[in-house]
């Protein structure tokens, strides 16, 4: 015990302990994660042993907001401790984490997942265990179509992304447009409302092209040749920063003129991997800008960041896993002094909203929103985000 940030290794697993640790031989409250002076909290999330820049800095938001809380004292007296573990951005991975969290590690709920595939499988590990699942960093549409009572977002959604991103093109003159998404179930579901949004705004989609996570370079470079035939104007993606930086570079490599949009995730790290080619980009973000003092979230968020991050950059990332935890904190708090599953459900439904300083993250009954943010942001010659 006693340090703030220590990694245990575990095999394929990897558990980072937030606040004073845990203990050898701490035994806690029945299968739920309280124990006297603690509270357990789960997560799965992709950090790829560090090699995910996007998980990287989405964590690094989450422990400083979570070391904060515990310096002030915890939750209703109980430091939050954090385990988590790495799904290595595979689904299979993820559920068999969030199962393992809740079954053998007992925690309380399921927390802070990033990337669509691991955060739909974690859900689904949660729904059959009956665990409430707080603050999934992916925009699967899953998590709110059907309603799931256990499972609460706080940023918006893809398909809003996708809304403000074509509505963007429409407004611009382009009526031909390609979409980039994983070969999922829930690549295929944005894709259904990719096409419901063209058909609203007047666009053709000239082009699907689906991707498995392990693309091989012959296959990005037909991808791009396929954008490249369909004539798309602009091209827009689901997810996977890592793969888009890569087909964005074969497409500029081969000629090819469509613009290249993109949503949140990951938008920084992809933004300066591509440097003097993401210049002109257009980005759907789900957070404020956290480069600017524009918002009350995002200057609190500045002043704490740097403070226990020195030299470290300010991000989409960290301002997303900041705000999660903030959120996640503020619902911990409405559970009540003697904290139980079900308290935890009650209290965010009956409270119906978190604030997190003007940002409003809606829960009602049957319908759990979070926040419903989503701005556009360009990047600049001069490799700032403008919004």
């Amino acid at each position: 015990m006693g340090k703030a940030r220590d990694w245990i290794s575990l095999g394929r697993r990897t558990a980072l302990l937030v606040g004073l640790g845990l203990a050898t031989g701490l035994s806690w409250a029945q299968a739920d994660g309280v124990a006297k002076g603690r509270l357990l909290i789960g997560q799965s999330i992709t950090l790829q042993n560090g090699r995910n820049a996007y998980g990287t800095a989405v964590q690094d938001g989450i422990t400083t907001y979570l070391k904060v809380v515990n310096e002030q004292g915890g939750v209703h007296g109980r430091q939050l401790v954090l385990k988590t573990l790495d799904d290595d951005n595979k689904p299979a991975q993820a559920e068999a984490n969030a199962r393992a969290l809740v079954e053998q590690d007992r925690v309380f709920i399921l927390f802070g997942s990033i990337e669509g595939g691991p955060s739909t499988a974690v859900m689904k590990a949660a729904v059959d265990l009956k665990v409430p699942f707080f603050g999934p960093m992916a925009g699967s549409p899953t998590f709110r179509r059907p309603h799931q009572p256990m499972v609460f977002p706080v940023r918006s959604e893809h398909r809003e992304e996708f809304r403000a991103l074509l509505a963007q093109a429409r407004s611009n003159g382009m009526t031909r447009a390609a979409f980039v998404r994983s070969d999922s179930e829930t690549g295929l579901q944005h894709l259904e409302n990719v096409r419901i949004l063209c058909k609203e705004l007047s666009i053709e989609l000239v082009a699907d092209l689906p991707f498995k996570s392990d693309i091989s370079e012959t296959q990005l470079e037909a991808m791009a040749q396929a954008v490249g035939k369909s004539g798309a104007q602009v091209v827009i993606n689901h997810g996977s920063a890592g793969m888009y930086e890569q087909l964005i570079r074969k497409a500029r490599n081969q000629g090819v003129k469509a613009n290249f949009w993109a949503v949140n995730s990951g938008s920084a790290q992809l933004a300066q991997k591509l440097g003097p080619l993401a210049h002109g980009m257009i980005f759907a973000q789900v957070v404020p800008n956290p480069m600017e003092r524009k918002t009350e979230i995002a200057r609190e968020y500045r002043e704490v960041f740097a403070k226990h991050n020195p030299g470290k950059d300010f991000s989409y990332g960290s301002l997303e896993g900041y705000m999660t935890a903030k959120a996640l904190v503020a619902a911990l708090r409405l559970a009540g002094p003697e904290p139980t599953r079900a308290s935890f459900v009650q209290g965010l439904t009956k409270a119906g909203v978190i604030d997190l300083n003007g940002m409003r993250a809606k829960y009602q009954p049957g319908d759990h929103t979070g926040l419903a943010m989503v701005d556009l942001a360009i990047y600049t010659r001069d490799g700032r985000f403008m919004h």
